[in-house]
């Protein structure tokens, strides 16, 4: 079978190994249907830090079921299933609590099969705590939002939740690569009376405004924070979900919530220390997000899909064959797409 894997700073190839096959009862064999590329993706893949070897690399997909352990029985061959980010258990402490990306028997799965997602055949570990099935008959044009509930979709959706978005909340979001526009579009579905989007590339707060942002803001730094306040009144906003992960994003935030308010994060923080000493304590301040539990999301934002009344598939720009994807890398880490899906 054909898997992608990253060799070192900018250089992924996609290469022949062995067929992924059971090994552990509790396993599935799934020929993905379509995977992608996550900008958390991009960090490895901009990283010099030394590999000891090629690293398989992906973590979102949808599939078919192929074959299934001995031990599985919610999952038979012939089943379309959604593949969140991490395996998980489903039976554990943390699971019961829903924070499946916690689960004390799971973890990612290039650490746990040696094989990344974007490939032509995947072994999911504990697949019945991990994998989603969907109704039978799925028509394809719903293969790209079904393959945002691997991650993107539920990540940004995890932002508004933790952040409590509600009825006449004023959001704004920072960040306009697929998670922060599907954090828009989450926090236009929890009622958010204004969400302003925080993104500099017109082709993408197009899509925000679209997902429901009710006003864009360009401007960066002092500049951007002195926008923010201004179109909230002159306080800031009570929510702001941060989708970026670096410390100029986390100061922006800090920067535009008001006394009272909430941040959450969603993207992965490049960074060790932040900023949460007096003026957290002082303003009441609230931190919070995390590592998405996305499995514990996917029942509620599916039949949205399923009906049509949201689309979060448009946040992919461009589809290549999964042989091409180190031009899909490339085209991500130079802003030429947005997100782009891999078609085995």
């Amino acid at each position: 079978m054909k898997a992608t894997f990253l060799h070192g700073q900018g250089d992924i190839r996609v290469e022949e190994v062995k067929d992924a096959r059971i090994v552990e009862p509790s396993d599935a064999l799934v020929r993905v249907v379509r995977s992608c590329i996550c900008g958390s993706d991009l960090h490895p893949y901009r990283s010099d830090r030394a590999l000891e070897k090629p690293a398989g690399i992906g973590h979102e997909f949808i599939g078919e079921v192929l074959e299934t352990g001995s031990e599985v029985s919610s999952l038979r061959a012939g089943d379309l299933v959604i593949g969140p980010f991490m395996v998980s258990c489903g039976n554990c402490e943390m699971c019961a609590a829903g924070l499946f990306t916690s689960c004390l028997h799971g973890g990612g799965y290039s650490a746990m099969t040696g094989n990344g997602c974007q490939a032509e055949l995947i072994r999911v570990p504990l697949a019945e705590g991990t994998l989603v099935p969907v109704e039978p008959g799925i028509s394809p044009e719903h293969y790209a939002s079904l393959l945002t509930l691997s991650d993107v979709y539920g990540t940004g959706f995890h932002a508004a939740h933790t952040a409590k978005v509600s009825a006449g909340d004023t959001v704004a979001v920072i960040g306009d690569g697929a998670v922060g526009l599907l954090a828009v579009l989450s926090a236009q579905q929890l009622g958010a009376e204004r969400i302003i989007l925080m993104g500099r590339h017109q082709a993408r707060t197009d899509l925000g405004r679209q997902f429901g942002a009710t006003d864009v803001v360009a401007e960066r730094g002092a500049k951007g924070i002195a926008r923010v306040r201004e179109l909230a009144g002159g306080l800031g906003v009570h929510k702001v979900l941060e989708a970026v992960g670096h410390m100029p994003a986390f100061e922006q935030a800090l920067g535009i919530v008001r006394p009272g308010g909430t941040i959450s994060r969603v993207g992965v923080p490049q960074y060790s220390q932040g900023h949460v000493g007096r003026k957290f304590f002082g303003n009441n301040i609230t931190l919070t997000g995390g590592v998405a539990p996305v499995r514990g999301y996917v029942k509620r934002l599916l039949p949205g899909i399923l009906d049509g009344s949201v689309n979060p598939g448009l946040v992919f720009d461009a589809e290549l064959p999964l042989e091409r994807a180190a031009e899909g890398y490339a085209a991500m880490d130079q802003r030429r797409a947005l997100k782009v899906m891999l078609v085995p």
